[in-house]
């Protein structure tokens, strides 16, 4: 990616599927980070954050998410205690970061971890900030995360969207028995973005883009398939669950994953409402999807990130 695509006070920090993209937009009013990885790589986001050419010894002034999954918000906590600042989420997640909403955060429902934080402020969809002296408006997002949002410089271009268009595709989308409109969202998400006026997309995972029309047009193919088949979304969703398990836990033993797929919450009732297998069953049927896809593969009596 062209670095003269990019204004000089937006410093991007390209992580992997574990923890999301760090955008840093430092500016007179304050520098911010947009979404701040998984908790388990805090170090490693301190690391970034502090190197010469990133903050260094300068203040951060506000964490801000573009959702509140844990790959996107796990690492508030942390940098709220280490620099003493203000963290802002969406609107619509609010109600769930002040219950801690296990299910609805997808946390231990789905085997992932947070630190729990305080909110200081919500983002609301329509209206404008200015970070890194430049203009973002900020837009609803549903469909991977209900209450998501992306950011928008229509001046640079730039497009901070999250996980609601990736270079190849979008966030998973949970079946309409957990989130009626979520399909139905997720196009309406799409169709709003492909009217926005975009040079360069930074997506939540993978490397900054410049051919916008063409990963709208992946991503809506991908859309459409699902609704084409929505039990293709029951197929999906936990296999996206377990793969990104893997990443947070390094392996998994193959012989306990029978037990693992029945406590963990969503693996347990994805089983009951679509499979209604053993779990023995639709534990080997995991395992066998993802290493078909190359996502995992089996090793010594354990099964781990491909």
């Amino acid at each position: 990616m062209p670095l003269s695509h990019f204004p000089p006070q937006l410093k991007l920090f390209v992580r992997d599927w574990l923890s999301a993209n760090n955008v840093l937009l430092k500016g007179p009013e304050g520098h911010v980070l947009v979404d701040s990885g998984y908790v388990q790589d805090v170090p490693r986001t301190l690391e970034l954050l502090t190197a010469p050419d990133a903050l260094g010894s300068e203040p951060l002034a506000q964490v801000v998410n573009t959702h509140c999954h844990s790959d996107h918000m796990g690492g508030n906590a942390a940098l709220a205690r280490r620099y003493g600042c203000p963290v802002a989420i969406p609107e619509g997640e609010a109600p769930f970061i002040e219950a801690w909403d296990q299910v609805a955060l997808f946390l231990d429902f789905a085997d992932q971890e947070a630190d729990r934080f305080s909110p200081d402020r919500s983002l609301v969809a329509g209206t404008t900030e200015v970070w890194g002296g430049l203009e973002w408006r900020i837009l609803a997002a549903p469909g991977h995360d209900m209450g998501a949002l992306v950011f928008h410089n229509p001046e640079r271009r730039i497009l901070i969207s999250g996980d609601a268009l990736w270079g190849n595709g979008f966030g998973f989308v949970m079946p309409a028995d957990f989130e009626p409109e979520g399909l139905k969202a997720a196009r309406a998400t799409l169709e709003m973005i492909a009217k926005l006026d975009v040079r360069v997309v930074i997506p939540g995972h993978g490397e900054p883009f410049t051919d916008f029309e063409a990963a709208l047009d992946r991503a809506m193919r991908r859309l459409r398939a699902f609704e084409a088949d929505p039990l293709r979304l029951t197929r999906h969703a936990p296999r996206v669950i377990l793969a990104y398990a893997l990443l947070h836990r390094k392996r998994l033993p193959l012989a306990e994953l029978p037990a693992y797929v029945e406590r963990v919450g969503l693996h347990r009732e994805f089983n009951r409402r679509y499979f209604q297998l053993t779990p023995e069953a639709f534990a080997e049927w995991l395992v066998t999807e993802l290493e078909k896809s190359g996502a995992v593969r089996r090793e010594a009596g354990f099964v781990v990130p491909a």
